[in-house]
């Protein structure tokens, strides 16, 4: 076999390799990819009924219920406009978890529309600093 031929061989399997790994990294990707929505968009698209999705928003005043069982809880996320979700969550939740807050929960809505979510993230605001550190900026703050 010519080196010519030996060069093209060479660049044809590192392409279908490149290729088989490129198409096994979007396989692993599809199956772990939860889609973010916010209630905006679940009023206009609809809500996703066959596949685990994200949705985020703030939890809205008052409507935070916790279950006699100490676990489950009922709240509801909204955004800026009228839309809202009601979530129902099982487990302990963050401590940042409360009302007016960020909040970004993963899981999947039911036929009722309600949203069943699996796990709970909290956000905090982009001011957000350690109670340890803001208690020594205050302190420095105070004493000058």
């Amino acid at each position: 076999m010519k080196a010519k031929n030996q060069r093209l061989t060479l660049l044809i399997l590192a392409i279908a390799a490149v290729l088989g790994a490129v198409l096994l990294g979007m396989s692993a990707l599809k199956e772990q990819a939860a889609y973010f929505y916010a209630p905006a968009d679940v009023a206009r698209k609809g809500v996703p009924l066959d596949q685990a999705v994200r949705i985020g928003g703030m939890v809205v005043p008052g409507s935070i219920k916790r279950d006699p069982d100490g676990v489950s809880i009922d709240f509801v996320v909204g955004d800026e406009t009228e839309a809202t979700i009601p979530v129902r969550f099982k487990g302990i939740v963050p401590d940042l978890f409360k009302e007016d807050s960020g909040v970004v929960a993963e899981g999947r809505f039911q036929a009722d529309g309600t949203f069943v979510a699996s796990e709970i993230l909290a956000k905090h605001d982009e001011n957000y600093m350690p109670p340890e550190l803001a208690g020594e900026k205050h302190k420095s703050e105070s004493l000058e």
